[in-house]
C-alpha cells in the first residue's frame, strides 16, 4: 500500500440558520468533498437554489464556493488489493455517520424558556431567554445578526 496526492473539489457552503419563526441566526460553513468539478459547481448551484427558498435559512453565496485542494490518501494496485487491506475493517465502504442530538420539541423548549432568566443590557449569563428565542452564545462577544431582505 502506497499514498499519494490526490485532487479533490471543496463545497463550503455559508449559511445562516435559525429556527423556524426566529429572525435571529448563527452563521454556520457546510463542507462537502468531490472528486469531480463540474459535480462539486452543480451541487452549489442546486444547494444555494434549495436552501434560498427556505424561510428560515440565508445563503451567502459570495462565500459559498467550490475549491481546489489535495488530500493525501491510501492507494492500492487493485479492487482485490484494497478488499484484502480493508477487509479487518468493519463496513469500510460505508458512509460514517454522527449521529446529532435531536432537535429540541416545542413543549421541551417551553419548559426551558420557562426556567431562564431574561437577557439584559446590564447583567446577562447564558443561556438566557430573548422572548421565546433561547441565546446559547456567550453574551460578551457581539454576534451578527443576519436579516432577510423582503424588499
Amino acid at each position: 500500500m502506497d499514498t499519494a496526492w490526490i485532487q479533490v473539489f471543496v463545497l463550503s457552503l455559508s449559511e445562516c440558520v435559525a429556527p423556524a419563526g426566529k429572525t435571529v441566526c448563527q452563521e454556520q460553513v457546510v463542507q462537502f468533498q468531490f472528486y469531480d468539478q463540474a459535480e462539486c459547481q452543480a451541487v452549489l448551484e442546486q444547494l444555494i437554489e434549495y436552501k434560498s427558498n427556505a424561510d428560515n435559512i440565508i445563503v451567502n453565496a459570495e462565500k459559498s464556493q467550490c475549491l481546489p485542494t489535495v488530500r493525501q490518501s491510501r492507494t492500492f494496485d487493485s479492487l482485490r488489493q484494497a478488499n484484502q487491506e480493508l477487509g479487518a475493517v468493519e463496513n469500510w465502504d460505508a458512509p460514517q455517520v454522527e449521529q446529532a442530538e435531536p432537535p429540541e420539541s416545542a413543549a421541551q423548549h417551553a419548559t426551558r424558556l420557562e426556567k431562564l432568566p431574561d437577557c439584559d443590557d446590564d447583567y446577562s449569563v447564558t443561556p438566557c431567554k430573548l422572548g421565546q428565542i433561547i441565546v446559547e452564545s456567550d453574551a460578551s462577544k457581539e454576534v451578527p445578526v443576519w436579516r432577510r431582505n423582503t424588499n
